[in-house]
Parts: structure tokens; sequence; C-alpha cells
């Protein structure tokens, strides 16, 4: 699934693929990759601006908590030129060997025939690691309690951007697929020492005579599919140019907020620095998806692969568990899970499901139109009428938001009544 377009492999790549940056460029030698910086200028701006006034402004944050925060914020700054700076050169390589795509919504027009180069999201992933397993070096010691946890973390991401890449190479039948996550989890369940009870809602109380239910396993089955979700639902929410790493960066931000205002609410050590664990996963992975946002903005330049969408779901499913968080991060999963919901009678056969669930493209317009295949992609352009690629993505992205912007209210209605 992933950009959910089938790659052609060719028997011999021709000598011009690796002229992937000359400015003139024909349908068998790639697109040009330039990054599109001002998109992304805008788009980091208006999702990390909340975040950033509450960081500095409007919560009094203990000044060493601050200090690493900033020290993981300027790191996270270096994985986005990293990210922006390796991706042409990594485009050449795998053009090299015919990792390549045709983009399905732009067939019959000249971009359509261009050989777009994929799987590129093993470099944001790559990137990504080096700069959060760097930042031990700054926040952690060799016996500090959050340090097992946090290189269990990273190795069911690494775990999973293996099994995304070996995916793109392999083309893995999509039954087989809604497993690999379990695989992947397997470090991060052996290693979580936190605890697994939960809150029992306050109307509840007089009927059960408890405030606390310890679940035991039971917790640790919820994390095991709470990881499995995240990674396939961001898997088959995608189809069209920049959606995947935009869903991927939205959610995060609204992560950010969630932390920051938990750290900024709360009086408990224990319970901050949890908040400010997840803060320290989550920079990086804002970092370093702007950065292959810079590229798979439409026009995309680079298809990301199952690669970047297990990795990121992956990634996310990590913050939200370790930061004990769990039932907010689903919220914020609300388009996915509609998406989820939406896609099952196809996903499980129940109606015929086509290999790529697609909008149909006019060459003559320019616009997508909603095809009969159930996801939130086709149902918005049925809904909203017809529209070009850009402006579907926007739209999708900006209901992310809106979910995002909804779950902090409910949130903020529920409090002190629900638990």
């Amino acid at each position: 699934m992933g950009d959910l377009r089938r790659r052609s492999i060719s028997a011999t790549a021709k000598s011009a693929i690796a002229e992937v940056t000359q400015p003139n460029f024909s349908s068998d030698e790639g697109p040009r990759i330039q990054p599109k910086y001002k998109q992304i200028l805008a788009i980091g701006l208006l999702c990390v601006c909340p975040y950033l006034y509450m960081l500095f402004y409007h919560y009094n944050v203990d000044d060493e908590l601050k200090k690493s925060i900033l020290i993981n914020m300027v790191m996270s700054i270096g994985a986005f030129f990293a990210t922006v700076f390796i991706i042409p050169v990594a485009s050449k390589y795998v053009l090299r060997r015919n990792m390549f795509g045709y983009d399905i919504n732009k067939k019959g027009s000249p971009q359509g025939s261009i050989k777009v180069p994929e799987s590129l999201g093993l470099v944001t992933g790559v990137v990504y690691l080096v700069i959060a397993i760097l930042f031990q070096h700054f926040n952690f010691t060799s016996d500090s309690i959050w340090l097992v946890e946090y290189n269990a973390a990273f190795g069911s991401i690494c775990f999973m951007l293996f099994l995304g890449f070996v995916d793109d190479v392999l083309d893995i039948p999509w039954r087989v697929k809604l497993f690999l996550p379990s695989i992947a989890a397997l470090p991060l369940l052996m290693a979580y020492a936190g605890h697994t009870t939960i809150l029992i809602p306050k109307p509840l109380h007089s009927y059960l005579g408890i405030t606390v239910l310890d679940l035991g396993w039971i917790y640790k089955i919820y994390m095991f599919l709470l990881a499995v979700f995240c990674t396939n639902s961001i898997n088959i929410h995608a189809g069209i140019n920049g959606l995947e790493v935009g869903q991927t960066i939205v959610i995060s931000s609204a992560i950010l907020i969630h932390n920051i205002m938990q750290i900024g609410l709360s009086s408990e050590d224990d319970y901050k620095q949890a908040h400010a664990f997840s803060i320290y996963l989550i920079q990086p992975l804002i970092g370093a998806s702007l950065g292959l946002l810079a590229y798979n903005w439409y026009p995309s330049s680079v298809f990301v692969g199952d690669t970047f969408t297990y990795f990121a779901g992956m990634a996310l499913a990590v913050v939200g568990i370790l930061g004990h968080f769990s039932e907010t991060l689903l919220l914020f999963f609300l388009p996915q899970v509609l998406n989820f919901l939406y896609s099952c009678p196809q996903l499980f056969k129940l109606v015929p499901c086509p290999r790529h669930r697609l909008p149909s493209y006019d060459p003559q317009t320019g616009l997508l139109t909603g095809s009969k295949d159930m996801n939130l992609v086709n149902l918005f352009l049925r809904l909203f009428g017809r529209c070009s690629e850009a402006s579907l993505c926007v739209k999708l992205l900006a209901f992310q938001a809106l979910a995002c912007a909804f779950c902090f209210g409910l949130r903020s209605v529920m409090a002190g009544w629900y638990k």
C-alpha cells in the first residue's frame, strides 16, 4: 500500500536515470529533485507554532527540562536539513536499482510517465534513528531508568523500518502486512516496565467500588494491538502526494502540544518525565518528516513507500505507549479509525477490492473524481466534488487537524467528570 502505486521494474535502467537533478528531464530520466521550501515552511509553522508558544510563554517549564527539550529541538532541525540533503543522493541510487513508480493520479499527463524514485522513507527513518540515538549522550546516563525503554523503542522502530523496506522490495501480500507490526512490537513489549492499570471513570466508581483497575497481561495485549493498528492505519490512509507524511506531521504536532500541556499542568516529576520522554522521540520525527515532505508534497519528486508508513506508525505508537497516553493517541487517530472502519468491507473482501483504491484522474482538467472504492480519499471527493490532488491533500490534512482539535476539546470537557 503506502503510496499505493505499482512499482514498474524494467530490465535495464538507462544511464540518464542518474542525472535526476538536471533542469531538463524526460520521462525516462525521472523527476527533477527540488525541495519545496515555501510550502514546507508554511506547514511547519502552522503545526509547531502553538507548541512553541506553550513551551516558551504559556507554561512555566523547569529550566533543566527545557534545556533538554531545546537540545533535542536543535538536533531535530539538523534532522530536517540532513534529510533534505540526503534524499536527492539516495534517489539516484534507488533509480539505478530500478526502484521507481509511476504516479497513477497523473496518468495520461506528462507527469504520469515520469519515473519517480520509491522507498525514500528509508532516508527519513535512518536520519531519525541516528539523531534520536545521539541525543542519549546529552540526556541519559548509564543508570537512567528510562534508558532501557528508550532503546527498546528504537528496537521496535528500527525493526519496523526494516520490514517496511522489505515490503517495498518484495511486495508482500496485505494479509501478511497486517502481522508485520506484531513482530516489530516485541522489543517494546518485552522491555515495558510501566504501569498496567487504567483509571475507572468516575460515574462507575459507585457501581464497581474501585477507582483503579490493574489489567496485567491484558494491557500488554492492548499495547500490541495499538502498535498493529497505528502502523497499518497510516499505510491504508494514503494514495495522494503528501498525505502519508502530512498526517504523520499533524498527529506528531498534536502529540507535542499534549505533552507540553501535561508537563505544564502537572507537579509530579515522574509524570513530567514520561511526557518529556515522548517529546524527545517526537521532535526528531517531525524534523525528518518535514525534510521528506519537501520532496513528497505535490507534485511529488519521490514516493515514501511502505518503508515510511510502517516506520511512522510504529514511532507514533511507541510514543503513545511509553508516554502513557494511548487513549489520547487513538483520538488523534480518529480519521485513520474512520478510514479503517469504512474500508473494512473491501479489506476483508466482503465487496470487490482493487489493488489501487484511487480516484480517477482527468488529464484534460487535472482534477480527481472519486471512485466507488471505500476510503476517505474517495469519500471526500464524492462529498465535496472534484478537485486537484493538492487541494484534496489539504482538505484531508485539515480534517486531521480538526480531529486533533476535537480531541483536545473532548479532554477539556471530560476532565474532572469522566476521570
